[in-house]
């Protein structure tokens, strides 16, 4: 029998590169461990018991704790049969090594596809002792008896019991005080039952932290090991823990606790869309960093029930109104805006036109941009403050229930990092290319509005033609611009992610918590640019560099900068804000209902026959979708940016939190909806908080306020009409007795001479509307003949001047009352504070006391002992 060092034998694959011919004839050999000499171990096979079920060995002892699959190579229909030895070497050294460290193997043919082989793993008692021990799990040392202090609102429980999940079936969970694990003082935990002691998710985790650190190659000194590696590469096709039992019915194994139906049941079916979300149980089940999510979306939800509110009045409030709105009945009159002739707002083949085709959009732009407006944005800049305040405290709340305040001390670096970090890499090359994705999405929204912008308007307009009324030039245009830039948005979405990746990859960061918030900022910054470039260009720089008729500004000297109308563009905005969101609601949920349930579903189709068969746990999970690398990153990138279009642009489109409540209500049950019937059980994971969204949600909401004001400043008609109604409808700047709205359209629309215009302008053979020597534009400036012709006019110096005050103040007023909530809600609160001082306390009362019985009982024993040889000492010697 032939002797070798496990590392002698993971180096066989490297001479194995060269020639292909080497091969483990004789699979009885033995290697070295670190722990003594043993020889190879495979996994013992075993038929399946016909226990559909079970969760358990074929010994019915045994937990399955994980499930690795992989294709058996030598049934593969494949002519590469030294790639396939290569494969089955490394997987053998793989299996070998964890059988070596404790884990103990079954493996299973599957009964529908006999290639497909299931590697069932239990952890023993000791290993999970071990390794709870080295990753610091906090475990139970005894019953929590603490009360909890009743809230002012539990009278009023019969109000919202029927909200409240069915207590009978999900039932409250027992607390303890917990202490992170140590072997040697094993005696001062809660162990009454061995078998329950660790929980499936606790066991999962182990499993899987061991899984990802063990070796399979050594090339060179370096070694490639995990379970991750592995599976990408092709050796195993899935590694997962299993699910309990089947969503929709119970097990028939009486130890199974069937939590996935009672999560299908009370939290991911859709008669339990009104009820809240059994929190506890998602986290036992799936782990706290799941649980962290859904706790977190819940309580987003809630929030922004109020501000659907606030915004839907202010909504009613414009709508009921817009019959009031003067500068609207003036675009509409047909002796008003039916005799003002707008200029062209193209070169060579645009049209003049008659201001009241622009009438039914002006009416909706009354319901928007009104008194309304300017509440709903100085609500919403107070609601997303007390939103992240009372967050961190209902999220403190958590830490404490779920045990997780002191989580950094337990986190373990990434297998990725031990094997590679061998310095600190200076991330230069991150900044440049987020500079470069934010130009290439700016310059690409650019060019598509460009399209579009440039494309001809119609030759002539009749007032009575139904579609012109509504569908005008410049509405046409604002909408195909907007679905443009929202499909590039979602192309563009794949390249940022890819792109982030990589440049996540390359930094190497040492823990989970640090990779994942490294990619959040990187992925954050390219969807900021790639879906809120398009709403700032619409809010803050359409319409505001153009010059005038006879001297109009051109991008890259060859595209005239676009217009508004002549009420602004913030209709425009508010029709960009309601595509994006609605395309993106519509398309995420199709991409996480439709997209998993079709894979499944031509899963179970290209099965081969015999599907009639009883198939076990393992292989009906196997079939379902793997939930991806990234686990929950996109779902919170989705509502992050979501929340980015509820803040930031809410002057705009008072809707916006009630669509996103909709949205939200759908997507908290989408999501249970998802994760408990078409994919498979994630890893259970720890997490303290949301981790870097929260930092992100909060630079949202102080720039929301900036944007909000410059909304209502420069996007908007406010300030022009209240600047017109104090100052420019009365003496000495107007003509009107008392202070009022009339005549507001002809002091905002300056006028320009058509023979001032280029020679092709006034060959215009497109004008269709007479003989006109003059034409009016969107502007503050004063009328041909004056001293300073074109130049801008005393109204717009008084408008610049009012919009800079009004900002300063607004955000001013904002911050001030943002910072005063922030300072006076304190992130933990008192009684979360004294629960966990008192049970720290508390915990190391119970440690100190079952040490000091400990040493007590020990110097008992030793007295005694000392106690005896005293005796035999003096006792006389028998003759």
């Amino acid at each position: 029998m032939q002797v070798m060092t496990r590392d002698t034998l993971l180096e066989m694959e490297e001479d194995d590169d060269e020639d292909g011919d080497i091969a483990l004839e004789n699979l009885e050999q033995t290697v070295i461990s670190n722990f003594g000499a043993h020889e190879i171990r495979t996994p013992d096979f075993e038929e399946f018991n016909g226990k559909p079920d079970s969760l358990f060995f074929n010994d019915g002892q045994r937990k399955i704790d994980f499930i690795l699959v992989y294709e058996d190579e030598s049934r593969k229909e494949n002519n590469k049969k030294s790639s396939n030895e290569k494969q089955r070497r490394k997987r053998q050294a793989y299996e070998s090594n964890l059988i070596c460290d404790g884990l103990q193997l079954e493996a299973t043919r599957s009964v529908l596809d006999d290639k497909l082989v299931f590697v069932k793993v239990h952890a023993p008692w000791e290993v999970l002792c071990t390794y709870a021990e080295i990753m610091h799990i906090k475990l139970p040392l005894k019953p929590n008896d603490l009360k909890t202090r009743l809230s002012a609102f539990d009278s009023f429980n019969w109000f919202t019991k029927f909200l409240q999940v069915d207590e009978t079936l999900i039932k409250p969970e027992q607390e303890f005080f917990t202490a992170p694990f140590e072997k040697d003082r094993m005696n001062d935990f809660y162990i009454h039952d061995r078998d329950a002691f660790f929980n499936p998710a606790t066991r999962s985790r182990i499993v899987y932290f061991i899984l990802c650190r063990i070796k399979y190659q050594v090339t060179d000194s370096v070694s490639k090991f995990g379970i991750k590696k592995l599976v990408s590469s092709g050796i195993y096709k899935a590694a997962f823990p299993l699910h309990d039992c089947q969503f929709n019915h119970q097990s028939e194994d009486p130890s199974c606790p069937n939590e996935r139906y009672l999560l299908y049941r009370e939290w991911a079916h859709p008669r339990s869309l009104y009820k809240k979300q059994p929190l506890d149980l998602i986290r036992k089940y799936y782990g706290e960093k799941i649980g962290i999510y859904f706790a977190w979306l819940g309580y987003y939800t809630q929030m922004l029930l109020l501000a659907a509110v606030v915004g839907v009045a202010c909504f009613l409030y414009g709508y009921y109104n817009q019959d009031n709105c003067t500068w609207s009945k003036e675009v509409c009159n047909p002796d008003i805006g039916g005799n003002i002739i707008m200029c062209p707002q193209c070169d060579r083949l645009c049209p003049f036109w008659k201001l009241n085709i622009t009438c039914e959009s002006s009416k909706k732009l009354c319901i928007f941009d009104s008194f309304g407006t300017l509440v709903f944005a100085v609500f919403m800049g107070v609601w997303v403050t007390l939103f992240l305040e009372f967050w961190k405290r209902r999220q403190a709340e958590l830490e404490y229930e779920w045990d997780t305040v002191e989580l950094q001390q337990e986190e373990q670096p990434r297998p990725e990092y031990e094997a590679r970090c061998t310095h600190v890499v200076i991330n230069e090359i991150t900044q440049i290319l987020l500079i470069i994705a934010s130009v290439i999405g700016i310059i690409v929204y650019r060019l598509s509005v460009f399209i579009v912008f440039s494309a001809q308007l119609p030759k002539h307009f009749n007032g009575t033609d139904p579609i012109q009324k509504y569908l005008t030039p410049q509405t046409a245009t604002s909408i195909t611009a907007s679905i443009i830039s929202f499909i590039i948005i979602m192309i563009l979405n794949t390249i940022y992610e890819k792109v982030a990746i990589m440049i996540t990859n390359f930094e190497l960061p040492r823990t989970q918590t640090d990779y994942e918030n490294s990619l959040t900022m990187k992925m954050f910054l390219f969807q900021f640019v790639n879906y809120y470039s398009s709403c700032f260009y619409i809010a803050f720089f359409k319409g505001k560099f153009v010059g005038y008729p006879g001297d109009p500004v051109y991008w890259l000297g060859k595209y005239r900068n676009e217009e508004c109308e002549p009420g602004g563009c913030l209709l425009e905005l508010t029709t960009q804000l309601t595509i994006i969101m609605g395309g993106k609601a519509i398309w995420n949920n199709i991409q996480e209902v439709l997209l998993p349930w079709i894979k499944n579903l031509i899963r179970r189709y290209h099965r081969v026959s015999g599907s009639e068969k009883i198939t076990p746990r393992w292989e009906q999970d196997y079939h379902l979708q793997p939930m991806g690398k990234l686990g929950l990153f996109y779902e919170y990138l989705e509502m992050i940016i979501q929340f980015g279009f509820v803040t930031l642009f809410v002057a705009s489109f008072p809707l916006a939190p009630l669509l996103a409540l909709v949205n939200n209500i759908l997507e908290i049950r989408v999501d249970a909806w998802k994760m408990t019937t078409q994919y498979r059980r994630m890893v259970p994971q720890k997490a303290q908080d949301i981790g870097a969204w929260q930092p992100i949600m909060q630079g949202i909401a102080i720039l929301a306020v900036v944007t909000n004001a410059m909304i209502i400043a420069f996007t908007s008609d406010m300030i022009p009409r209240l600047v017109y109604y104090w100052s420019f409808s009365v003496p000495p700047y107007g003509e009107h007795t008392h202070y009022t709205m009339d005549g507001y359209i002809n002091s905002t629309l300056s006028i320009f001479n058509i023979m001032d215009f280029k020679s092709e302008r006034r060959e215009n053979p497109y004008s269709g509307l007479g003989n006109h020597t003059t034409c009016r534009y969107r502007d503050f400036r004063y009328p041909p003949g004056h001293p300073q012709e074109y130049k801008h006019n005393i109204y717009y110096w008084h408008v610049i001047a009012s919009k800079l005050a009004f900002i300063i103040v607004m955000e001013h007023v904002i911050y001030s009352v943002k910072f005063f909530i922030s300072y006076a809600i304190p992130d933990v609160s008192k009684s979360t504070k004294s629960k966990i001082k008192r049970e720290k306390y508390l915990t190391q009362k119970l440690l100190r006391e079952n040490h000091l019985k400990d040493v007590t009982k020990n110097m008992g024993v030793i007295a005694e002992k000392m106690m005896g040889v005293v005796d035999n000492s003096l006792r006389p010697k028998s003759e």
